[in-house]
């Protein structure tokens, strides 16, 4: 089954959003019902079809790249690169489904940015490690990153326990964000620091790699934030993340960004 839910899951994708065949791809990869998370996207099939068959004719040439993907259970991650009308606009999506028992998907979370290019590091939004490894370790770094959450990136945390969670050297592909502890651990004691986390909604994980869906805030503004971490030995070596403002309650066409 783990197969089955991520080939669904990436077919919807692929077959669907990159090759235009919305029909197609949603009487393969998708159940009986669609519950739809992602802005301005209405729910079920229906607000599916509505929304790409009006996203293809808009961007008639979509490269899709999905550069991670893994299952947890019933629920599986993707990590994806998207170039449209030949670079005209480039964006990196951070989704994540939860999948019936034929594996096909029935509920759908994203966070979708612009790609920004490389940041200090000269680290960009989708590169780096891909290879799933350690997958005996799936429940330990899990626990380690959802702690980690609790402890630093919530509000009250304690930015002196960095390096529990944190071992260099430590990769970063936020844009704007150079690699190393010591400046993570900067943002998080910044006396004008302004994105705190409330809630981990979802969290997905497979050998090395944990992905969190958690509701948060920046300046005090509801905010959706994802953010994937790789870990090596049971600390936190590499990161990358995506994060969309909430719409206001009169703005939401479905279940809700959470």
């Amino acid at each position: 089954m783990t197969n089955e839910r991520l080939r669904h899951c990436k077919a919807l994708y692929l077959e669907g959003i990159r090759d235009g065949r919305i029909h197609d791809a949603l009487a393969a990869h998708v159940g009986d019902r669609y519950v739809q998370h992602s802005t301005g996207v209405e729910n079920g099939k229906e607000g599916f079809v509505a929304f790409f068959e009006a996203f293809v004719a808009r961007n008639p040439t979509r490269e899709i790249e999905l550069v991670r993907a893994f299952d947890d259970g019933r629920h599986v991650f993707v990590h994806a690169y998207q170039r449209l009308n030949e670079g005209a606009a480039e964006w990196v999506t951070m989704d994540m489904f939860d999948t019936d028992a034929e594996g096909r998907a029935i509920e759908h979370w994203d966070c979708i940015v612009p790609f920004q290019g490389p940041n200090p590091s000269g680290r960009t939004q989708v590169d780096g490690a891909t290879l799933i490894t350690d997958l005996d370790q799936t429940e330990a770094n899990e626990a380690t990153v959802r702690a980690m959450v609790r402890d630093l990136l919530m509000k009250g945390g304690d930015p002196t326990k960095a390096s529990d969670y944190v071992a260099e050297p430590y990769l970063q592909h936020s844009p704007g964000v150079p690699d190393g502890l010591e400046p993570f651990q900067a943002l998080l004691a910044a006396p004008e620091r302004k994105l705190f986390y409330d809630e981990i909604v979802l969290c997905i994980a497979k050998g090395n790699f944990v992905a969190t869906f958690c509701k948060a805030r920046w300046d005090g503004r509801p905010y959706a934030q994802m953010d994937l971490f790789r870990l090596e030995q049971g600390k936190i070596v590499e990161h990358w993340d995506a994060a969309e403002p909430v719409p206001a309650p009169e703005e939401i066409v479905n279940a809700g960004k959470f």
